[in-house]
């Protein structure tokens, strides 16, 4: 919002609100107009605040788990080492973006590596 008033300040424009106390043209109305817009920042912080307390509690209970993966990774696997197709056709065939084949078969190398079986790159 302050980025707006800056332009339009700067284009010779005040704002003016019809509903409320808020003309750019006046300190008041200046000082109203940023005190609005402190309050709105502080009330998406403490609503972020309160998520991230809610979703620590439902992990602690552990009913939060994520979003589901929406993904077959062993399809994206299957893909890559049976057919031995790159990161972009696996997508393209897949409907997904490469970022997502990049992190499934990450993820494969990662476990491959963490579990002792050798070199990472055989999949």
């Amino acid at each position: 919002m302050q980025d707006i008033v800056f332009e339009l300040k700067a284009k010779g424009v005040a704002l003016k609100a019809t509903e409320q106390p808020v003309d750019t043209g006046t300190a008041a109305g200046k000082a109203f107009l940023d005190m609005l817009g402190v309050f709105a920042e502080f009330e998406t912080n403490l609503r972020r605040e309160r998520q991230l307390e809610g979703i620590s509690a439902a992990k602690a209970r552990g009913v939060y788990k994520g979003r589901q993966p929406t993904t077959d990774a062993a399809e994206v696997l299957r893909l890559r080492c049976e057919e031995q197709l790159g990161a972009a056709a696996i997508a393209r065939r897949l409907g997904i973006g490469r970022a997502s084949v990049y992190r499934l078969l990450g993820k494969h190398r990662a476990g491959v590596t963490a579990n002792g079986g050798g070199n990472a790159d055989q999949t």
